[in-house]
C-alpha cells in the first residue's frame, strides 16, 4: 500500500486536506470520491528528502531542456485543434498516454510539442492528466484544467474533452465576430487620420506658398487650416511625444486593478459598442459556467473559475458576489439580479433552471441565445458605423479641400474681372 496526500473540495466548496492509503493513485481517487469529496490534488507522500530532490532535479532538467522564453505561444486555434483531436482519439478507445504521444509526434507548434512531451512524462510518472496540464498554465488555463480533472474523476474524459473543444470553438467564433466589429471602425479611423496628416503636412504648405506669393487675402476657414498645418509641421515631435505619452499612461492605468475596472465599466456603457460588450460578457459567463457544471465541477469551484476567465472586471466582481451568496446557501438568481449586470431574462432563466434542476442546460441555452444576439448586433453596428465613418471622412477632407480652393476661386474671379 502506498501513502498519498490529497487536497479536495467538499459539497460546500470548502477546501480540505488529508492523507490516505491506497494501492495506486487511481484507487486513492476512488476512495476520496467515495467520501463525497472533489479531489483537486493527489500526490504520493514524500519519504525523506529523496522525492523532493528528484522533483527538483526533474524540474532543473526540464528547465534546461525547455527554454520557453525562446518559443512563441500557442494560439487559440492550435489549442482548439489539439483538444478536438485528443477528444477523438480518446473517444475511439485509444489509451490516454498513446493519444498524447501520437499528437506530440504530429504537432508543429514547438511550445505545445514540448509541453506534450513533458505531460506524457508526468502521466507516466503517476500524475493525473489534469496535474500534467496544470504544469503549463500559459497554455492550459484553469477552465481547461478543472474540466479535465472533473472528467478524470467522473470517468468521462472523452465526453468532457469533446465538450471543451466545442466550447473553445464557439468562444473563438464569437471572439472573431466581436473583433471584426471593432476592427472596421478602427481601420477607417486610422486611414482618415493618415489622409488628414498627409494633407496638412504635404499638400497645404504648397498651397500656402502659392497664396503668399500672390498676396491673396485668405478667408477665415482657409487661414485656420493654414495655422493648423503650420502648428503640426513646427511641433511634429511634440505631437508625437504627446500621443506616445497618452498611450503609455492609458496602458499603465489599465494594468492597475482600479484602472481595469474603470475601463471595463466604460466599455459596458459605451455608445453602440456597450451593448455588444455586455452581451459578449454574459454569453461567456453562461457558457463557461454551464460547460463546467456539465463536466461535473462543483458550482462554487465553477464560479471561482468563471470569475477569473470572464474577461471583464465589472462582471468578475458581480460573479464574486454571486459566489459569496451561494456559499452562504442562497440560490444563484437573487444575487445575480442584485448585481444589476445580468438582464431580467437571464436571471429568470437561471431561476427556472435551479427550480427544475437543469441549470447547466439552461445556462447553455442562454449562451446560445446571446450568441445569436451578438451576430445581429455585429451586423447592426457595422451597418450603422460604416456610413457614419464615410460621412466623417468626407466632411474632414471636404473641409480642407474647400478651404484650399476658396482663395483660388477668388483669384480666378479677380483675373476674369
Amino acid at each position: 500500500m502506498a501513502h498519498f496526500k490529497f487536497t479536495a473540495l467538499d459539497a460546500k466548496g470548502k477546501e480540505v486536506s488529508g492523507e490516505i492509503d491506497a494501492a495506486d493513485k487511481n484507487q486513492a481517487l476512488d476512495h476520496i470520491k467515495a467520501r463525497q469529496l472533489f479531489p483537486t490534488k493527489v500526490e504520493a507522500a514524500e519519504v525523506g528528502g529523496s522525492a523532493k530532490t528528484a522533483k527538483k532535479t526533474s524540474a532543473l532538467n526540464m528547465e534546461l531542456k525547455m527554454p520557453k522564453w525562446l518559443q512563441g505561444g500557442v494560439k487559440p486555434a492550435v489549442l482548439v485543434a489539439f483538444t478536438r483531436q485528443l477528444a477523438t482519439l480518446v473517444n475511439a478507445g485509444l489509451p490516454l498516454m498513446r493519444a498524447i504521444r501520437v499528437l506530440q509526434r504530429q504537432e508543429r507548434n514547438p511550445a505545445l510539442k514540448d509541453a506534450l512531451g513533458e505531460m506524457a512524462e508526468s502521466v507516466e510518472g503517476g500524475s493525473t492528466f489534469a496535474e500534467a496540464l496544470a504544469a503549463h498554465p500559459k497554455i492550459f488555463d484553469k477552465l481547461y484544467v478543472n474540466m479535465v480533472r472533473a472528467g478524470e474523476v467522473g470517468g468521462v474524459l472523452d465526453v468532457v474533452l469533446a465538450r471543451l473543444a466545442e466550447f473553445q470553438e464557439k468562444a473563438q467564433k464569437i471572439k472573431a465576430k466581436v473583433k471584426s466589429a471593432m476592427t472596421y471602425p478602427i481601420v477607417v479611423l486610422v486611414v482618415a487620420v493618415g489622409i488628414l496628416v498627409a494633407l496638412m503636412v504635404f499638400i497645404v504648405p504648397k498651397f500656402q506658398t502659392i497664396f503668399s506669393d500672390m498676396e491673396v487675402k485668405m478667408p477665415a476657414i482657409t487661414q485656420t487650416v493654414m495655422d493648423i498645418s503650420n502648428f503640426m509641421i513646427n511641433h511634429i515631435l511634440v505631437i508625437i511625444g504627446i500621443i506616445i505619452g497618452i498611450v503609455i499612461v492609458f496602458k499603465l492605468i489599465g494594468k492597475s486593478k482600479a484602472g481595469r475596472y474603470a475601463y471595463d465599466a466604460l466599455a459596458l456603457k459605451a455608445p453602440a459598442f456597450g451593448s455588444l460588450v455586455t452581451k459578449n460578457a454574459i454569453s461567456r459567463f453562461t457558457r463557461t459556467l454551464g460547460t463546467l457544471m456539465h463536466a461535473g465541477v462543483p458550482v462554487l469551484q465553477a464560479l471561482n473559475i468563471v470569475k477569473e476567465t470572464v474577461g471583464n472586471e465589472v462582471v468578475s466582481k458581480g460573479v464574486a458576489s454571486v459566489h459569496d451568496a451561494v456559499k452562504e446557501g442562497e440560490n444563484m438568481a437573487p444575487p445575480m439580479a442584485s448585481t444589476k449586470i445580468f438582464p431580467p431574462m437571464v436571471v429568470s432563466m437561471v431561476e427556472v433552471g435551479e427550480e427544475t434542476g437543469a441549470l447547466p442546460d439552461m445556462l447553455t441555452k442562454i449562451a446560445d441565445s446571446y450568441d445569436e444576439d451578438i451576430d445581429n448586433a455585429v451586423a447592426s453596428i457595422t451597418s450603422v458605423i460604416e456610413p457614419m465613418l464615410i460621412i466623417f471622412l468626407a466632411v474632414i477632407v471636404g473641409t480642407i479641400v474647400i478651404a484650399l480652393f476658396m482663395p483660388l476661386l477668388s483669384i480666378m474671379g479677380n483675373i476674369s474681372g
